[in-house]
């Protein structure tokens, strides 16, 4: 069964850093993309960052590239989200998602993945 689990979520003023874990298992991780996504009351899901883990070539979303960073432990199946200067718009649910095969250029659309975690709150206060 895959499995996918956020985890570092909460609290955290304007201006700090969080770090969030998406802890795997089902599948072979090294072979997989990881997608971070989040989604605000009232808005669509948006994609934030990936990695590919079968190369390490990863990709973000303009709002928070020089902020975030993606990266991945092969040994633990475990990708990382390195959220730093987080912003009052930051605050969202936080997902990680998992895919085999993910064109580089999609791999921030939802629809490219068929494999979800149940997310963890981001709140940050101003």
């Amino acid at each position: 069964e895959v499995q996918l689990v956020e985890s570092g979520g909460g609290l955290v003023q304007a201006g700090g850093s969080l770090r969030l874990s998406c802890t795997t298992s089902g599948f072979r991780f090294s072979d997989y993309a990881i997608g971070w996504f989040r989604q605000a009351p009232g808005k669509e899901r948006e994609g934030v960052a990936s990695i590919h883990n079968t190369d390490g070539r990863t990709y973000y979303a303009d709002s928070v590239k020089g902020r975030f960073t993606i990266s991945s432990d092969i040994s633990k199946n475990t990708a990382y989200l390195q959220m730093n200067s987080l912003k009052p718009e930051d605050t969202a649910i936080y997902f990680c998602a998992a895919e085999i095969s993910v064109v580089v250029t999609k791999s921030l659309l939802q629809g490219m993945y068929d494999y979800w975690g149940q997310g963890t709150q981001v709140t940050v206060s101003s």
